[in-house]
C-alpha cells in the first residue's frame, strides 16, 4: 500500500522532507563499535546473581533493549530487579511489550525519583488478545514520555543495523503513509533503482536483556520457539545480560553448535533464573499465567480510570519490592498456576 502511494510521485523532488534534528537515544555506532571491539573476546565464567549483574550494568539515563516479544520469553525477573534498585530517566527500546514496559512505567507513576522512563522507541505496547497497556495510554495522555514509532518490521531492522554495525538500514514499509510523522527514519532516493527507499536508524541499546531457555556459564545462549529479535538485540546492545532457565554444560554447546543463537562475546552476564519469564510463556517450559496478567493489567485500568494508586502500590509491594529475590516472586504464585501453566505448555520440544 505505502509502495503505491509512494509511485504516484515522479520526481523525488517533489518530496519535502520532515525537518528533524537527529540524535541517538544511546550510544552512537562509533560509540557502539568501540565498546565492542575493546570487549575481552577469551571464554571466562560469567556466571552472576542478578543483583550484581543490575548493579554493574544498569545506571540512570541508558538506552535499555528489551527481548522477548509482547508476553513471549520476557525478561521479567531482570525487570523487576530493575525497578527494585531503581533507575532514572530511560529510554526503553523494544519490538512489542506490555508486563515489562508497564511495570517500569507503574513503578515511574509510583515513585519518579525512584524509576522513570523518558522515552520509548516501540513497535507495539499492550496486551494483545486482553487490551490496550493502561499505564502507556497514562503517560502518553499527560505527555509524560517521549515516543519513536516504528512498524515491527521496522524494529527488528533497525536491531538488525544495530547488529552489523551499521547507521542505518533501508526498508520497504513506513512509506507513503503517516508511520513517516511517527518516527525518525526518512526517506531518500535509492542510488541504484532511482526508487524512494525509506532508511530507518540503527537502535543501540547500551544494555540488553534477554530471556532464553538454556545459556552455558561463557554466555552461549539457545533460544526455542520464536527468535523474538531477541539475537539482533544482543549483538547491538553495549552489554548483555542473560537469565536463563537452564545452564548448560560446555560439553553440551559444543555437541550442538549450531544451535547457539547468542554466542558468548555477545553476552556479558549469566544468571540461572528458573521462571525467570513468567508470568510470560517460555516455550519449552511455562506458558502464560493469564490470570495474573490480568490481574495487573486491572490493576493498572483501575488507576488509570481512577487517579487511585491503592492497589497499584499493593501489588508492587507484594510482588517486587518485599521479593529480595525473583524467587520469592515465583513462591507468592499460587502452586495450581504455575504448575496449569507447565502443564499449557504441552511439553514443547526443547534440546537442553
Amino acid at each position: 500500500m505505502a509502495e503505491r502511494a509512494w509511485s504516484k510521485i515522479k520526481n523525488i523532488s517533489e518530496v519535502k522532507p520532515i525537518e528533524r534534528k537527529f540524535e541517538w537515544w544511546g550510544p552512537s555506532p562509533e560509540e557502539a563499535r568501540k565498546n565492542l571491539v575493546s570487549k575481552p573476546k577469551g571464554l571466562r565464567d560469567k556466571g552472576t546473581s542478578l543483583k550484581e549483574a543490575v548493579k554493574r550494568y544498569v545506571r540512570d539515563g541508558i538506552n535499555l533493549g528489551i527481548g522477548g516479544f509482547v508476553n513471549t520469553r520476557i525478561p521479567v525477573a531482570a525487570i523487576h530487579e530493575i525497578i527494585r534498585q531503581g533507575a532514572k530517566d530511560l529510554t526503553l527500546s523494544f519490538q512489542s511489550e506490555s508486563l515489562t514496559a508497564e511495570w517500569l512505567a507503574g513503578a515511574m507513576i509510583l515513585d519518579e525519583n525512584h524509576v522513570s522512563i523518558k522515552r520509548a522507541e516501540i513497535a507495539w505496547w499492550a496486551y494483545e488478545v486482553i487490551g490496550l497497556a493502561p499505564m502507556l495510554r497514562y503517560l502518553a495522555k499527560n505527555g509524560m514520555i517521549e515516543l519513536d514509532d516504528y512498524t515491527n518490521y521496522g524494529m527488528a531492522a533497525r536491531f538488525k543495523a544495530g547488529a552489523m554495525g551499521l547507521p542505518f538500514i533501508p526498508t520497504r514499509d513506513h512509506g507513503g503513509t503517516d508511520m513517516e510523522t511517527t518516527n525518525r527514519g526518512t526517506m531518500i532516493k535509492c542510488p541504484f533503482t532511482g526508487r524512494n527507499v525509506y532508511l530507518v536508524p540503527a537502535c543501540y541499546p547500551d544494555v540488553g536483556i534477554i530471556h532464553v531457555q538454556g545459556a552455558d556459564k561463557y554466555g552461549n545462549c539457545r533460544i526455542f520457539g520464536p527468535l523474538c529479535t531477541c539475537p539482533e538485540i544482543a549483538s547491538a546492545a553495549v552489554n548483555t545480560i542473560v537469565t536463563a532457565e537452564k545452564i548448560l554444560s560446555e560439553e553440551s554447546i559444543r555437541q550442538y553448535p549450531n544451535l547457539t543463537e547468542i554466542p558468548f562475546p555477545m553476552t556479558d552476564a549469566v544468571v540461572h533464573q528458573p521462571f525467570g519469564g513468567y508470568p510470560g510463556a517460555v516455550y519449552g517450559f511455562y506458558w502464560f499465567d493469564m490470570k495474573h496478567i490480568r490481574m495487573f493489567r486491572e490493576i493498572c485500568e483501575e488507576f488509570r480510570k481512577t487517579g487511585n494508586k491503592d492497589k497499584l502500590e499493593e501489588y508492587y509491594n507484594r510482588y517486587i519490592f518485599e521479593c529480595e529475590t525473583p524467587d520469592e516472586f515465583i513462591n507468592k504464585i499460587p502452586p495450581e498456576d504455575r504448575q496449569e501453566a507447565i502443564k499449557s505448555d504441552g511439553g514443547q520440544p526443547v534440546i537442553l
